[in-house]
């Protein structure tokens, strides 16, 4: 199936929804690069599905405005918009077979039989459903009614595809398997992929950038490994991913990095900003970045170190993962390969742990 070409270009700028009192969008602006695979993550409520509705013109904005190729298309209906569309139930219409589910927007847009059956045979190959055109929805397997509903929104060619929590409903091992078939589809489409999910592993998986929002609000866009390792705020810290969070008054600052007063030691940590000596501040690393100072591992990095009490201990197959107490009180998160090589630590052990100051960041 030959792809749309080069995918749609989306500018959203100050993009707002309000109902009533309560605000759903509160000012959100946007550009999603053409052929891209942006995410839109977020918790509940975020406003991350109003701002995916709002492009497919199912819901109006309140002010604002949404460009595709940089034409404004907040006056024109969502049939005109040329945009394929995924949603979490699959909306597949329980009488119809898979290929009439998936000739359906063909028929709308006056193709012949002929040319529908063509175009219908190639998307069936291109999600990997060949010989499946003959069965009704209940027929399929929550996988393969996902596929369908897929085909159908990329069938006509649209240049746009739009994805609310289109794996949702779906067992971990089958959401797995069609997040890579999605990048693969992406790739073979060529066309621009919006995906709204509130998977933070999805979003890292499939993502060519992410918008984290919050509130209503973009809190951070960039790409997955951007927003994962240089966190912009202890909200996108804690939403993507597992964060440790200590809070620490600052020292002053050598060469760019913040040096900080932190649980009864000096902790090193980079800042984008210059933050005043005694500002209280708060500093975050991954559990996975953290390993036991005793335990072999050598690095020419700079470090920061810090002696903690093991509280808890959990074996959780491929990690074991630590609850260990601060000198001040606070609790932190270490996670480590579980291993026999590796020495399982015991509850209420005292030890040193150590990281990078590079893996050290303040928000």
């Amino acid at each position: 199936m030959d792809g749309a070409g080069r995918g749609a270009s989306v500018s959203l700028n100050d993009l707002k929804k309000s109902y009533d009192r309560m605000t759903a969008v509160a000012g959100v602006s946007l550009d999603i690069r053409s052929g891209e695979f942006l995410t839109l993550l977020g918790p509940s409520g975020s406003g991350k599905t109003t701002t995916l509705m709002m492009i497919a013109g199912f819901e109006t904005p309140t002010s604002g405005d949404i460009a595709i190729d940089g034409k404004s298309v907040v006056a024109m209906p969502p049939y005109r918009r040329n945009i394929g569309m995924v949603f979490q139930n699959y909306a597949l219409f329980p009488h119809l077979t898979a290929a009439d589910n998936i000739g359906f927007p063909l028929k709308q847009r006056g193709f012949g039989k002929a040319e529908r059956a063509k175009l219908v045979g190639e998307a069936l190959e291109l999600v990997h459903l060949p010989g499946h055109g003959e069965r009704y929805p209940r027929q399929l397997s929550g996988g393969q009614q996902q596929r369908v509903a897929l085909a159908r929104a990329i069938v006509f060619k649209p240049r746009l595809l739009l994805m609310d929590e289109p794996l949702g409903a779906l067992d971990k091992q089958l959401r797995e398997n069609l997040q890579l078939e999605m990048r693969r589809l992406h790739a073979d489409l060529g066309i621009t992929f919006i995906y709204v999910t509130h998977d933070q592993e999805e979003a890292l998986t499939m993502s060519d950038r992410i918008a984290v929002m919050n509130a209503g609000l973009v809190a951070q866009v960039g790409r997955p490994e951007d927003l994962y390792d240089r966190p912009g705020s202890r909200f996108v810290a804690g939403f993507l991913g597992e964060s440790n969070f200590l809070p620490a008054i600052v020292r002053g600052i050598e060469d760019d990095v913040v040096v900080a007063d932190c649980e009864g030691a000096i902790i090193r940590a980079l800042c984008p900003g210059r933050p005043a000596t005694g500002d209280k501040v708060m500093l975050t690393t991954r559990p996975e970045r953290i390993r036991f100072a005793d335990g072999g591992w050598n690095s020419t990095a700079s470090q920061n170190r810090l002696s903690v009490t093991v509280t808890e201990a959990v074996f959780a197959g491929e990690r074991c993962r630590y609850i260990l107490q601060a000198g001040g009180g606070s609790a932190m998160v270490l996670k480590e390969p579980s291993s026999a090589a590796i020495r399982r630590r015991a509850v209420g052990e005292r030890a040193e742990i150590a990281w990078s100051v590079a893996d050290t960041i303040l928000v």
